[in-house]
């Protein structure tokens, strides 16, 4: 049964970081190096590792059980959060993804962790604003956290060419999501109403999430996707999905070139887990 206050959040941590073990023009540390080698972007320091100001806004936001969704051989980021900190605000659970199957395929780990209630989704390598994570804790059904293009352009680290690959938001007129496009090509840009909601992986599901995640097939990527698991609920199981209007910047840790700015914006900004 769920509670009206969302208190769960699961992070997806299972990525492989091809792009941050790419080469960059960036010059890093000896820290950051060895980190981004491993292609574990949220323990790539900045400061502190870059997990722990995501978890920290999220506790700010009213999380108080978090769930890393990890792979078998991702004992770092266990150990750090088992035994290099201790956690007050929240309790840090894992759940493992034997395999880089898919974003759904990741979410569909945390079925034990939910156990019947909401929860939040969100990747390991952004930072979000906690106002969009309180907003989404703050839902009694499924809702996504959709961002203002100008606002990510403008305050945030991404790239306006990187960005334009980001998927688009439809939102009807009653203020629910109607579906997402991906990396629309020029034609369909144009044709978008503005301002423009990108979506940015930020999700307050419902256990009814679990069986989208289970229905769909792989992509042409051989990979079983979130979006379209969203897709598969708004579409077959009927479920609305909130969508909830943010005009403010999300810091997005992609590729090596990326850590000198992500580190520069999260300078001076406390850690509380």
């Amino acid at each position: 049964m769920e509670t009206t206050l969302t208190d769960k959040a699961v992070i997806l941590a299972r990525g492989l970081g091809t792009r941050m073990r790419r080469p960059g023009a960036a010059t890093l540390d000896p820290q950051q190096a060895a980190a981004a080698d491993t292609g574990v972007k949220a323990m790539i320091p900045v400061g502190r590792p870059f997990l722990d100001y995501v978890l920290s806004a999220l506790a700010d936001a009213g999380v108080r059980r978090a769930c890393l969704i990890v792979g078998p051989e991702h004992g770092a980021i266990r150990d750090y959060y088992t035994r290099q900190v201790t956690p007050r605000r929240l309790t840090i659970d894992f759940a493992v993804q034997p395999e880089p199957c898919g974003t759904a395929d990741a979410v569909a780990a945390a079925e034990a962790f939910a156990g019947g209630d909401g929860f939040l989704v969100v990747n390991s390598d952004n930072y979000y604003p906690v106002e969009a994570l309180r907003a989404l804790c703050q839902q009694s059904g499924a809702a996504a956290a959709l961002f203002d293009w100008q606002s990510l352009l403008e305050g945030g680290n991404i790239p306006e060419e990187r960005l334009r690959r980001f998927a688009v938001a439809r939102i009807d007129d009653r203020g629910f999501l109607r579906g997402l496009i991906e990396k629309p090509d020029e034609a369909t840009w144009a044709s978008l109403p503005r301002p423009l909601w990108i979506s940015m992986n930020c999700w307050r599901f419902t256990a009814a999430v679990f069986a989208a995640c289970r229905a769909i097939g792989p992509s042409p990527r051989g990979e079983l996707e979130l979006p379209v698991a969203v897709h598969h609920a708004i579409n077959v199981l009927g479920q609305p999905f909130r969508a909830l209007l943010i005009r403010a910047p999300v810091l997005d840790l992609t590729s090596r070139d990326d850590i000198a700015a992500v580190a520069a914006r999260l300078a001076g900004k406390e850690v509380s887990l």
